[in-house]
C-alpha cells in the first residue's frame, strides 16, 4: 500500500465528515432563526414571570414529552397537515408563486373529506381512501383557481387566494350547516368509523397518530424526486427562475402555472382530508381561518424551502406547538409559541435576504469586471 494512501475507514471517516460539515452549513440559517426565536421567547417569559421563566423553558423545549408517550403520537398526529401544508408552498416558490390560500383550501378539501365521511355509506377501507382522494380534489380545484387566474389574466395569486380563503371559509360555513351540522356542538357530524384514518395510537400510548404521517413524509419525498430527477420539475423550476426565458425555451409557461397551483392545492387538499378524516375531529362554524394554511409558510421557510426540509420543519413547529400547550401549566399563555415562530420566520426571511442580497452584489461585481476591457499596448486584456 502507498505510504501516502489513507485506509478505506480513514476515507468514509472523512467522508461522513465532509457530508455532515456541508449538512450543518445547509441547515445553520434555519438553526440560527430557531435560536433567535426561543432567545426572544424566554426574555418575554421573563418578563411576565420571571419566577417560571427557566422550568416554562424546559417545558417548551420537551414538547410537553415529559407527560407520556402519547404526547409523541399527538406530535405526529398534528404533523401530518403542516408538513404537506409547507410541501405544497414549496411547489408554488419553486415555480415563483406565492400560494397563500391554504387556509381556503384546506377547509374546502377538509369539508369534502367530512361530507364523504358521514353521509357515504361505504365499507372500510374503501370509504377513507374516497374520502381522501376527494379532498385532494377538492384542494386541487381551489388551489388551480388562483393559478388560472394568474396565467391568463397576469392577476396576482397572493390576492386572489386571499379572497378565496374567505369564500372558501364562509362555503365551508354554510356547507357544514346545510348539510354535516351538529346542533349539540355547533360543529360538523363525527365521520363513520369506516371513514377515520388507519391508525396505530396504541404504539403510542393510545394517540389518535393514524397514517397521515407517513402519507406525509411519502409526498415530500415525491415531490423532491420530482424537482430533482424529472423534466417536468426542471420545467417548474425554469418557469420560475425567467418565465421570458422558459417560454422562449419552448417550455408552457402559461401551463406550468396553472399545473404548479393545481399540484400546491392538491397537497394542501390532502393534508385538510388527513386533519378531518379523524374521529372527535370536526369542522366549526365560526368564521375563522385554518391557522394550519399560514403555518405552512412558515414551514416552507424554516425548511429552506425544500421538501425534505419541511418534513423536519414541520415536525419542529408540530412539537414546540405541543411545548406550548403544556406550558400553561407554568402560568404562560400558548399565544407566546405564535411569537416565537413568528420571530424564527422572520429572522429566516432576513437571513436569505441578505444572502441573496450579498449574493447579487458578487455577480453584479463580476459581471462588470468581465465586461470591462483594459487595453494595454493595443491588445485588450480582461479582468476575470
Amino acid at each position: 500500500m502507498n505510504k501516502n494512501e489513507q485506509p478505506t475507514d480513514l476515507k468514509l471517516l472523512d467522508k461522513f465528515l465532509v457530508t455532515l460539515s456541508n449538512i450543518f452549513k445547509v441547515i445553520r440559517p434555519s438553526l440560527i432563526a430557531i435560536g433567535v426565536g426561543l432567545t426572544f421567547g424566554f426574555i418575554i417569559m421573563l418578563i411576565f414571570n420571571a419566577s417560571g421563566a427557566f422550568q416554562g423553558l424546559i417545558t417548551l423545549l420537551s414538547g410537553g414529552l415529559g407527560s407520556g408517550i402519547k404526547v409523541l403520537g399527538d406530535i405526529l398526529l398534528h404533523a401530518s397537515p403542516i408538513i404537506l401544508t409547507g410541501v405544497a408552498l414549496v411547489v408554488a416558490f419553486k415555480t415563483g408563486l406565492f400560494n397563500i390560500g391554504a387556509s381556503g383550501q384546506m377547509i374546502v378539501a377538509g369539508y369534502v373529506a367530512v361530507h364523504v365521511g358521514v353521509l357515504w355509506n361505504l365499507p372500510a377501507p374503501l370509504h377513507w381512501i374516497v374520502a381522501l382522494l376527494f379532498g385532494t380534489l377538492a384542494g386541487a380545484i381551489w388551489g388551480a383557481i388562483p393559478g388560472i387566474l394568474k396565467a391568463f389574466t397576469n392577476t396576482n395569486e397572493v390576492v386572489s387566494s386571499i379572497m378565496l380563503n374567505y369564500i372558501g371559509t364562509f362555503l365551508a360555513v354554510f356547507l357544514v350547516k346545510a348539510n354535516v351540522y351538529n346542533g349539540a356542538t355547533a360543529k360538523s357530524l363525527n365521520i363513520q368509523s369506516s371513514a377515520e384514518l388507519p391508525g396505530f395510537g396504541q404504539l403510542f400510548g393510545n394517540s389518535k397518530v393514524n397514517i397521515g404521517i407517513l402519507i406525509a413524509i411519502g409526498v415530500a419525498v415525491l415531490v423532491y424526486y420530482l424537482f430533482k430527477k424529472t423534466t417536468f420539475g426542471y420545467e417548474l423550476k425554469a418557469s420560475g427562475f425567467n418565465r421570458d426565458a422558459s417560454r422562449y425555451a419552448g417550455m408552457n409557461a402559461k401551463r406550468n402555472i396553472v399545473l404548479s397551483m393545481l399540484i400546491s392545492g392538491a397537497i394542501v387538499g390532502l393534508g385538510g382530508a388527513i386533519q378531518f378524516l379523524v374521529i372527535g375531529t370536526n369542522i366549526g362554524t365560526t368564521y375563522d381561518l385554518l391557522p394550519q394554511g399560514f403555518d405552512g409558510i412558515s414551514v416552507a421557510l424554516l425548511g429552506l424551502t425544500d421538501p425534505i426540509g419541511s418534513i423536519f420543519a414541520g415536525t419542529f413547529l408540530s412539537y414546540i406547538r405541543q411545548g406550548g400547550f403544556y406550558m400553561q401549566v407554568n402560568g404562560f399563555p400558548q399565544q407566546i409559541i405564535d411569537i416565537i415562530i413568528a420571530v424564527i420566520v422572520y429572522t429566516t426571511s432576513i437571513s436569505v435576504a441578505i444572502q441573496l442580497f450579498f449574493k447579487h452584489l458578487k455577480n453584479k461585481k463580476l459581471t462588470k469586471l468581465v465586461e470591462s476591457p483594459d487595453i494595454e499596448g493595443g491588445s485588450e486584456k480582461w479582468h476575470w
